[in-house]
């Protein structure tokens, strides 16, 4: 494919743009189902529902992750969690989650439409990172498996790292996914960059 001129910079659709090469590669990560889960990290009858419900046990240190049978599910904060699902059906029927969380002294909230997630990987995705947002990207410090909440230019933004570094996922309100998107084939743009198609939130 011809390299794109600099006027397509910020377009979805897949291709190569910016310089000649492609060190950087761009794509949406579709999330199919969302969950916010609350409740106290040191509840056992919570993190058993959970584990019940979504097949995945919620972690406990800060700023990490861990997964389950195509569930993912990101520490928050002390006592909040966000349960991602590449299955829209991975969760079963909300209403009986929520009552079953509910009474295990937990709260859920549907928030699938909330967010959209982006990945960027390659050889300077480190670089389109920090051209953004103030985080070390450095694997020794943001290792495989982490998550951690900043800003992507002026955005508050969810980083996790992929199992396969250099790679990150960039979550973002979907009302500042255009503004997000452009920023990052911008700062990509001077690397070469190839927008793939998209795939499934993993």
């Amino acid at each position: 494919m011809s390299e794109s001129t600099d006027t397509s910079i910020g377009s979805t659709a897949p291709g190569h743009y910016g310089a000649a090469g492609s060190l950087v590669f761009l794509s949406e990560a579709t999330i199919a189902t969302a969950w916010n889960v609350q409740g106290s990290a040191n509840s056992s009858p919570l993190r058993a529902e959970v584990q019940r419900i979504a097949g995945v046990a919620l972690p406990s240190a800060p700023n990490t992750t861990s997964q389950g049978a195509g569930v993912i599910a990101l520490w928050l904060g002390p006592q909040s969690w966000l349960l991602v699902a590449a299955d829209a059906a991975a969760f079963g029927n909300f209403a009986g989650a929520r009552d079953a969380l509910n009474a295990a002294g937990g709260a859920l909230f549907d928030v699938s439409a909330s967010r959209i997630a982006y990945v960027i990987e390659g050889p300077r995705a480190v670089d389109v990172l920090a051209a953004g947002c103030p985080l070390d990207f450095d694997p020794r410090l943001f290792g495989a498996g982490q998550c951690r909440q900043s800003l992507y230019g002026r955005v508050p933004a969810m980083f996790y790292r992929q199992a396969t570094t250099p790679a990150c996922t960039v979550l973002v309100a979907r009302s500042f996914a255009r503004d997000t998107w452009h920023s990052l084939c911008t700062a990509a743009a001077p690397y070469g960059y190839t927008v793939r198609a998209a795939s499934r939130f993993t």
